[in-house]
């Protein structure tokens, strides 16, 4: 029954098994839906789908697969029944978008001549004020406008005024491939969590209490204990300016989940490479830097360090002295990565730029041999491996 849409699933690498198929048939079988397309929409992710970050591939799989139904008439018969276009409309539209549609003769004559388009056209259709198509005025189709419409096969609204959206993805920034938001930044950052408990004893501690007020024969004895923290130290270094400012708010992202992640985070910025100063105010970066040798001896071993750039730059900056593009460097930034590596063990580096391209910067390939080759994609997946890899 929906081997279609089982091969669809596996097409866009969503991992999915016979299993979770069984068992969506089995949950169909025994009525948990019927003749509703947002309820089985539903269920077949909440059965199919195990983890988050799969939820917007699903969302495109499940348009494709009905996208490719060979018998368009066939296949809206079988998506909306008369029972389900009425219950949907009386269920979504306002008081206000009712009064809208009485304007095309009724709820009653909007689907009616939705039904009779639907016999009378036998191709695709694009502009125009009747036929189901895109980009015209009918009420019947996509990327065009009609304040009384049904918008099939659009994965995004234009005017806002469909009485149905069909393809509406929802979920598009939990993909593991994509660039990141605040809100899967600290879901992946939770990876790296050592939770201990410090500080002043501030938090109800409910067994102990109970144990202690037993040992007083019921004689109440509160106890309490710290509360429980990330004990995790992070240390943030932050590359801005130039190139990077393509990326500013995938950076912002990250900084901001971090500060909210952390107890202990320290940040500093660079620009390009890390050479013998660091700043933490960019306003004042020509006059309040930080040596990084101060760096270098103020944060133990037990930090972690997150490096975020592009790594893109003249490789002069890397492998020479003098070759940075803001000051003279008695220095080469191969020698202070070097000293950032030695010093903190634990170091991954952060890339915004899409992975496929890295290969074609000369920079990038040095810095990922000067740091062991321990430098990942922002994406979700590359900074749950970075993560992991911190938490060796």
């Amino acid at each position: 029954m929906f081997i279609g849409l089982f091969e669809t699933l596996r097409r866009f690498e969503v991992p999915v098994s016979l299993r979770e198929l069984l068992d969506l048939h089995a949950a169909v079988e025994h009525g948990m839906v019927f003749a509703d397309l947002q309820a089985f929409y539903h269920l077949a992710r909440t059965v199919l789908i195990k983890d988050e970050r799969h939820f917007d591939r699903f969302d495109q799989a499940f348009s494709a697969w009905y996208e490719g139904l060979e018998d368009l008439e066939a296949g809206i018969e079988a998506l909306i029944p008369d029972d389900w276009l009425r219950r949907e409309f009386e269920k979504q539209l306002s008081e206000e978008e009712k009064a809208r549609i009485e304007s095309l003769g009724g709820l009653e004559s909007l689907i009616e001549t939705f039904k009779r388009r639907l016999e009378e056209q036998h191709k695709r259709h694009a502009g125009g004020n009747k036929w189901i198509g895109t980009g015209g005025t009918s009420p019947f189709g996509a990327y065009g406008y009609n304040p009384e419409g049904i918008r099939i096969g659009q994965d995004g609204s234009r005017h806002r005024r469909a009485a149905k959206v069909w393809d509406e993805r929802r979920f598009r920034d939990y993909d593991a491939n994509r660039e990141l938001g605040t809100r899967n930044i600290k879901m992946a950052l939770r990876r790296l969590r050592r939770f201990a408990r410090q500080g002043a004893a501030e938090e109800f501690d409910v067994d102990a209490t109970i144990r202690a007020t037993a040992r007083d024969a019921g004689l109440l004895n509160v106890q309490m204990r710290p509360e429980r923290r990330n004990a995790v130290k992070v240390l943030l270094l932050l590359d801005v300016g130039g190139s990077m400012d393509d990326h500013i708010r995938t950076c912002e992202a990250l900084f901001s989940a971090a500060r909210a992640e952390f107890k202990h985070l320290e940040h500093f910025y660079f620009h390009n490479c890390p050479y013998e100063g660091l700043w933490r105010n960019n306003a004042r970066r020509r006059h309040e830097r930080t040596p990084t040798r101060d760096v270098l001896n103020t944060y133990g071993a037990d930090y972690q360090v997150v490096i975020v750039g592009d790594a893109a730059m003249s490789p002069y900056e890397i492998t020479h002295p003098g070759g940075s593009v803001e000051h003279f460097n008695d220095e080469a930034g191969a020698v202070w990565l070097s000293r950032l590596t030695h010093a903190f063990p634990n170091l991954v580096w952060l890339n915004p730029m899409p992975q496929r391209f890295w290969e074609f910067t000369h920079s990038t390939q040095l810095i990922r041999e000067l740091i062991d080759d321990r430098m990942y994609p922002m994406t979700l997946g590359g900074l749950e491996d970075a993560m992991t890899e911190l938490a060796r």
